[in-house]
């Protein structure tokens, strides 16, 4: 029998993910207190301090997304603070943040990765970068898919399928952070793998009904279909948990992490962005593959809260 802890469920705060983090968090909080755990949810503001002095917490839950929910800010404050709190330290979470700076280290490790090309609005405005945009399509090819090289949700990506499409893609990511990644497209299968304490979940086959996986397939019942696990023979499938518990490895997280990549049609897994905070909500993959593994709902979250209470180091 799980003994009863004492748990804050963080969720809210000020990123534009705030609204699906308070969706997760809710549901957190409730499947918690079902199973006999005391849990407050409490929103990340400038009360977070205090709220946290309030009660003396076991372990804060994690149900947030976005900027200075995933990016290791909420984390290296919770270390500071000493308290216990479930997925990746600060320096995982910032190092998995920066998708320029993941895809960087899958390259040095081996481990697939699209091409791609990182440009700061720094680079664009003062040192007249537009003017090499040409180069880009030349080392990438086209179509290219173009996003903010932090955040999350599919929020600021844009496809591009002609060379004149370029630069308006980057300037409306640009809107979202102030460098965007320019990546080769990848055809294939989209998948997501769920890492939990090292091990991989089945893998989540993710096909939106029209278009891409963008906020709204993400977050629409319905929007999208889901295959558990995904349609992929045994060998292909394996290569994928491998590379997700790689790519867990190298980030130095612990706890949970969702890998997202492309399986094109020679079978290899194209590795897109590491989730440091899966969603929680009624449509999200983490859930789903816990589902396909066996697991309900409130069992997956005790795990995540035993394994932050059991004392693991932050990274």
């Amino acid at each position: 029998m799980t003994v009863a802890r004492r748990i804050a469920v963080l969720a809210g705060g000020l990123s534009l993910e705030r609204e699906v983090s308070l969706r997760s968090g809710r549901r957190v909080a409730e499947a918690l207190t079902d199973r006999g755990h005391h849990v407050r949810r409490i929103d990340v503001d400038d009360r977070l301090i205090a709220a946290l002095a309030e009660d003396d917490f076991d372990v804060a839950y994690l149900a947030l997304h976005g900027k200075a929910g995933e990016d290791g800010t909420v984390q290296g404050l919770l270390e500071l603070l000493d308290v216990a709190f479930t997925g990746p330290g600060s320096v995982a979470s910032a190092l998995a943040w920066d998708k320029a700076v993941m895809k960087g280290l899958w390259r040095r490790a081996g481990l697939s990765t699209p091409d791609w090309v990182a440009l700061s609005s720094e680079a664009v405005r003062e040192m007249g970068a537009a003017r090499a945009l040409h180069r880009v399509v030349d080392r990438l090819g086209l179509p290219l898919v173009v996003k903010p090289s932090q955040g999350g949700a599919a929020m600021g990506v844009r496809s591009v399928h002609a060379a004149d499409e370029l630069a308006a893609a980057i300037v409306a990511s640009f809107s979202y952070h102030s460098v965007v990644l320019i990546e080769q497209f990848v055809h294939g299968q989209e998948v997501a793998v769920s890492v939990v304490d090292g091990s991989a979940l089945p893998p989540v086959e993710v096909v939106p009904k029209e278009g891409s996986y963008d906020f709204a397939a993400r977050y629409t019942h319905g929007a999208t279909e889901f295959h558990v696990p995904a349609r992929l023979d045994p060998e292909r499938l394996e290569r994928c948990r491998v590379d997700a518990v790689g790519a867990y490895e190298l980030a130095g997280a612990r706890h949970v992490t969702r890998a997202d990549m492309i399986v094109d049609s020679d079978g290899v897994p194209w590795l897109l962005e590491l989730d440091t905070c899966p969603g929680m909500t009624e449509t999200s993959l983490l859930p789903m593959a816990a589902a396909a593994e066996g697991w309900d709902f409130a069992g997956l979250c005790e795990r995540i809260v035993e394994l932050a209470y059991a004392g693991d180091p932050p990274n």
